[in-house]
């Protein structure tokens, strides 16, 4: 769950101020294979673990500017601009490693996934810390205030004189980073590194931010609601597996779960921004 988590957060950031984000899956396959080849390369030393995550932040930087600049300055439609970074990302992910996989981490990258304080998983720890960390910046902060503004009606936050194409180029920079903190937790998890893993993320992210209440088209939603939707999933998916039901299948509900979500809301008048 936590890997998922802050997928799922790193896809809300963006649909609050009337964005998306399709390129989550990708960016973080991106970063953890980069980190994964950093972190097999050196000796293990506290140089290698600096380097791993300078290596991880500083791409997902990066990645983030790229679609900000695309979304903000250039005006790209946000499906059409993180689709293509998708796209890009898996091409280079796909040639980067060949398509074979990145394995045999060294110990301190395994630690993570291991180890536990007070009984929880540190896993855990880290993705409440990072809930924690977006709902304060969202509600706490001008530049969270200025996302909700910026979904709600963009061309009015603009004369309000608030710097909208800076706003949407931090929110895609802060979901890269994100991805970052998603991709490390991946590496300890899975132990190895692949083009082709996580695919089914995407979907399952969506479909938690929308059932936590984000509006499809921006200007509401809560962190407290994404994550209980988060557990809810993850419980009916844990319940799924006990069954034996087929992960495709599985897959196939949540679209349907999506679908009929949206067309909820549209029929009760959820997504009107007043």
């Amino acid at each position: 769950m936590p890997v998922l988590g802050i997928l799922a957060l790193a896809m809300a950031v963006t649909m609050l101020c009337g964005g998306i984000n399709l390129s989550i899956i990708a960016t973080a396959k991106r970063l953890f294979t980069g980190d994964g080849w950093v972190a097999t390369q050196y000796p293990p030393g506290i140089a290698t673990v600096v380097a791993t995550l300078l290596a991880g932040a500083g791409a997902a930087v990066i990645i983030g500017l790229c679609n900000g600049v695309l979304i903000a300055g250039i005006r790209v439609s946000p499906i059409l601009a993180t689709l293509g970074m998708m796209t890009l990302l898996k091409g280079v992910n796909i040639l980067v490693t060949g398509g074979s996989a990145i394995a045999n981490y060294p110990s301190w990258v395994l630690w993570l996934n291991h180890a536990q304080w007070f009984g929880i998983p540190l896993p855990m720890w880290l993705f409440a810390a990072v809930a924690l960390g977006l709902w304060i910046l969202l509600e706490k902060t001008p530049l969270g205030k200025a996302i909700y503004l910026i979904g709600s009606n963009e061309r009015a936050t603009l004369y309000s004189g608030i710097n909208t194409r800076r706003v949407l180029i931090w929110v895609y920079v802060i979901s890269a980073l994100l991805c970052a903190v998603a991709a490390f937790l991946m590496m300890s998890k899975l132990n190895s590194a692949k083009a082709s893993y996580g695919e089914s993320y995407l979907l399952v992210s969506i479909l938690a931010a929308v059932l936590g209440g984000v509006n499809p088209d921006g200007g509401s939603g809560r962190i407290i609601g994404m994550v209980l939707a988060l557990f809810l999933l993850q419980i009916i998916e844990s319940g799924f597996n006990i069954l034996g039901i087929s992960p495709y299948l599985t897959m196939a509900l949540w679209g349907t779960l999506l679908l009929c979500f949206i067309q909820a809301r549209g029929m009760l008048g959820l997504d009107r921004v007043v």
